[in-house]
């Protein structure tokens, strides 16, 4: 988490304050992490998944099986270093996707 924290801090633009909203995992509540100056953690309520969609299990897996399904399924890797380049490839071409994702993520 600490080094997560001075990535964004590294791209905060001088003078910019960032704010990072996060759940209420062990890792992101924990007294001794030490926050940068130009961050400010906000944390989710607890059981409030429609505040944090990425954490819905259902959404989760819509995002995945989208991958799968596009980019993904019907392959076989033979190792873990096989499968970083497609995966990665995947992932790149979803976030390129913005308005899919949010599709996806958004609640009644």
């Amino acid at each position: 988490m600490a080094q997560h924290l001075e990535e964004i801090s590294a791209t905060v633009a001088p003078g910019v304050h960032a704010v990072l909203l996060l759940d209420r995992a062990g890792w992101h509540t924990t007294k001794r992490r030490l926050v940068p100056g130009d961050i400010a953690l906000v944390p989710v309520p607890g059981r409030s998944p429609e505040l944090n969609p990425v954490e819905n299990l259902w959404q989760v897996e819509n995002l995945w099986q989208f991958m799968r399904e596009n980019w993904l399924g019907n392959r076989i890797f033979q190792s873990y270093a096989d499968i970083l380049d497609p995966c990665c490839e995947a992932w790149n071409k979803r976030i390129a996707q913005l308005w899919r994702i949010m599709s996806i993520g958004l609640r009644q």
